[in-house]
């Protein structure tokens, strides 16, 4: 029998029979391989494990501690519970199952208009394991398109995608179903089977760790026009471990929901009366935002930028010119017809700084020029994605504009990002990922030169920083390159809040012109620089990294002073005026309620200290202090020790 070489990851090779799969492979390496393997990657293609190997291949066996394995576990279950919903309810019509962070999801039709709440999933759950308990393998087969619109003839979600495909209207989801002239299906047994590209884990008996999470509802292919389907919501793991961590993470977001908690500590609040995607900040809340705002304008003053403010709205030229009305069109309000021209709410502030800029001759004497504005824009969200403060309507930016010249853009990128990154340790965030997102390769605007030197800034800039950092190949603005900053929060959950944004097109847009050394007008670059994102999206991101707590320099009260009883409160409101005139935020509980339940407000409140005050403190000048999180109270505190202590919490932002 004649024999095939394949090669290993580590440059080793090893001798198989002909025919032999990456199955075979695994097992030839050893049985522990075998049994962990889910699929393979052949010469960059992954695939199932009983695909045949060819003489010269470069194959990679895949594991569930590889983010590829992870991501064909929950491939797998998303197929798994389809399964077991068709035997749970027979003639349901299946859309997509895709895999997606964390999890996966299935979107269905029920017969007879039947739905499902959460209180089915226990019921989906346990055919899902009956089902894993079956062990039954995923048998892959490729089809005509002809024939698959036979076999799928009864579901028309299917039926739907494989005429797409025959038209050339395939979308990126439809890619997970179908690809190319042939179909490919899996069968789990002789009743269920899913159209689907795979690969898929050799067998059911892989797909242990799991969980349904939720019931939602889904218009097919996101059209409100379009039927309403069901979506199941799962999470799935290689191992119990990571489960139960990332239930965990979960039970930890819902107690941290800013929904929730922006109520109940009475700083925002979202009446029916506005509509969605519009919120009002109460006294508490707005006391924060003024904080977070002061110093963001503090910092900004200090770094070189000029401030800046513009209307709410503009005529169509500004935005036909800036090309929003061409790319941007859905994402803004409705237009107004006013005194014989058209106006629109604006969705974003850069052409008003462009208009700052065109206002004058500039000379290279001028660059850079940086441009800092709050400015509130107004952008049309569906009402099923707008979130809370994570995505509104109506938001207030941090946005920056710089205009410079070709020559200084590295300089100005690593200064810009040096400015982004302390800014955002102010608020408590340490853990840094970046993505750099470079030139498309099908459509851009500018010269290969610019591109290339602009990306080497934003990679300079990342690596000066000591930035872990990914590549995102062709993922830029067809107008320029990027970097996006996330940050991990308390839970370890990833935020995207900064981005800074190389624009070559709209100093072309606009004719923006500089004077340059030689006399020669010259065109500038425009960088974008979004820091926080929205004040209304970062103070979301605060409330759920801190659950709430505040650090000292940002709650809206830093100290609360409990008198004893009556006989007390001279004291207390003397000492509140001499730390009020200290620049310290701080309230006074009178008596009026008995100590402990006051004291347990407090807590509730999450006010950083509480101070409370008796027959003691009032002779000694002291105070009895409880910090946050912390079980024991300290007696006897000079008042001048406490604020010194909270005058160097504020100065450090601890």
């Amino acid at each position: 029998m004649s024999a095939i070489t394949v090669t290993l990851p580590d440059g080793s090779s090893r001798e198989l029979a002909e025919g032999a799969t990456a199955a075979d492979l695994a097992a030839d390496i050893g049985p522990g391989l075998l049994k962990a393997a889910l699929i393979a990657v052949v010469d960059g293609q992954e695939v199932d494990l009983d695909v045949p190997l060819t003489n010269g291949a470069e194959v990679a066996l895949v594991t569930g501690k590889d983010e590829a394995g992870v991501h064909t576990i929950r491939h797998s279950t998303a197929h798994l519970m389809a399964q077991a919903i068709l035997d749970l309810h027979p003639g349901a019509r299946f859309a997509i199952g895709p895999p997606i962070e964390h999890g996966f999801y299935y979107d269905f039709d029920l017969p007879d208009g039947k739905t499902l709440s959460n209180d089915d999933l226990d019921a989906i759950e346990n055919r899902m394991r009956e089902l894993v308990d079956a062990d039954q393998p995923f048998d892959r087969h490729e089809i005509s398109l002809d024939e698959a619109v036979e076999l799928f003839k009864d579901e028309p979600y299917k039926l739907e995608i494989i005429e797409n495909v025959r038209s050339g209207a395939n979308s990126s989801e439809d890619a997970g179903e179908v690809n190319g002239e042939m179909v490919s299906y899996y069968k789990n047994s002789d009743t269920f089977l899913d159209m689907c590209t795979g690969p898929h884990v050799p067998s059911t008996g892989k797909l242990e760790h799991f969980k349904l999470m939720k019931v939602a509802g889904a218009y097919w292919r996101g059209d409100e026009r379009r039927p309403m389907l069901q979506r199941i919501y799962g999470t799935a793991w290689s191992n119990k471990k990571d489960l139960k961590a990332h239930l965990h993470r979960l039970e930890e977001a819902e107690k941290r929901d800013h929904r929730r908690l922006a109520q109940e500590l009475d700083l925002v609040s979202w009446p029916d009366e506005l509509g969605p995607g519009l919120s009002v900040w109460h006294p508490k809340g707005a006391r924060i935002r003024k904080l977070m705002e002061d110093y963001s304008r503090t910092r900004h003053e200090t770094g070189g930028y000029d401030f800046a403010f513009s209307p709410h709205i503009a005529k169509s030229v500004l935005w036909e010119t800036s090309g929003h009305l061409d790319f941007y069109a859905d994402g803004m309000y409705p237009p107004m017809e006013m005194d014989g021209a058209t106006y629109y709410p604006k969705p974003m502030n850069c052409p008003f700084h462009v208009m700052i800029y065109k206002s004058d001759q500039r000379s290279y004497r001028d660059l850079p020029m940086r441009i800092f504005e709050l400015g509130t824009v107004y952008r049309y969200e569906l009402s099923g994605a707008v979130h809370g403060l994570m995505r509104s309507r109506g938001f207030t930016q941090d946005d920056s504009h710089i205009f410079c010249t070709r020559e200084m853009i590295e300089e100005e990128l690593a200064s810009l990002l040096e400015f982004v990154l302390s800014v955002l340790r102010a608020f408590g965030f340490n853990d840094f990922q970046a993505k750099l997102s470079t030139r498309p390769l099908e459509k851009s605007v500018g010269d290969d030169e610019i591109w290339d030197s602009a990306t080497a800034g934003l990679r300079a800039a990342l690596e000066s920083q000591g930035l872990d950092y990914i590549v995102d190949e062709g993922g830029g603005a067809f107008y320029g390159p990027k970097i996006d900053v996330d940050v991990r929060d308390a839970i370890g959950r990833s935020w995207q809040l900064s981005t800074i944004q190389l624009d070559f097109t709209l100093p072309e847009r606009f004719g923006l012109e500089y004077v340059a050394a030689d006399g020669e007008r010259k065109q500038p670059v425009m960088i974008h620089r979004a820091l926080m994102g929205s004040i209304e999206r970062f103070f979301g991101v605060l409330i759920e990294h801190y659950a709430g707590n505040f650090p000292a320099w940002l709650a809206p009260v830093q100290a609360r002073i409990l008198p004893v009883a009556e006989v007390h409160e001279d004291y207390a409101y003397e000492l509140a005026t001499r730390l009020e005139g200290e620049g310290f935020r701080v309230q006074v509980d009178a008596a009026t309620d008995p100590l402990g339940k006051r004291v347990r407000t407090a807590k509730v409140d999450k006010t950083p200290y509480v101070l409370v005050v008796g027959d003691d403190d009032v002779a000694a000048n002291t105070v009895g202090l409880n910090i946050r999180g912390v079980k024991d109270v300290e007696r006897d505190v000079p008042v001048d020790d406490f604020a010194a202590r909270l005058a160097d919490d504020v100065e450090h932002k601890r």
